[in-house]
């Protein structure tokens, strides 16, 4: 099974957004699942309004890489593939009603979060972006 989502990736200051949504532990870059049959673009730009009330500049969002990785607390074969852009914003992060806590990550912070997440931390450290 395949679970396709799409992610926005912000970094300031060698540090990267994550949120942790209401009734989880873990941590995830923000984002989350296409509706019907949503482009990334129109995925992107609902997931972040939705649970870090910005709007991001469509004409600013840039694809940085496509991740796959196995979801181990669900059945063997299921496999989250996670598209990831950059894109500017209008607006001032918060947290969402669906969205517990925000929180900007080092690498070292890198066990927090999904397999997925864990490789774009690895590009964005070989990158010179994490510290």
């Amino acid at each position: 099974m395949l679970i396709d989502t799409v992610a926005w990736v912000r970094v300031e200051d060698g540090r990267v957004l994550c949120a942790r949504p209401k009734g989880k532990d873990v941590f995830y870059v923000p984002g989350g699942k296409r509706e019907g049959t949503e482009s990334d673009l129109e995925t992107l730009l609902r997931e972040v309004e939705e649970e870090l009330t910005v709007r991001l500049d469509p004409e600013t969002v840039a694809h940085v890489g496509t991740y796959e990785a196995p979801v181990p607390e669900l059945p063997d074969g299921t496999v989250v593939r996670m598209s990831c852009y950059t894109g500017e914003y209008g607006g001032t992060l918060t947290a969402s009603a669906e969205i517990e806590e925000v929180a900007w990550f080092s690498y070292a912070d890198r066990p927090l979060v999904p397999p997925v997440d864990r490789l774009l931390f690895d590009d964005l450290r070989a990158a010179g972006l994490l510290r």
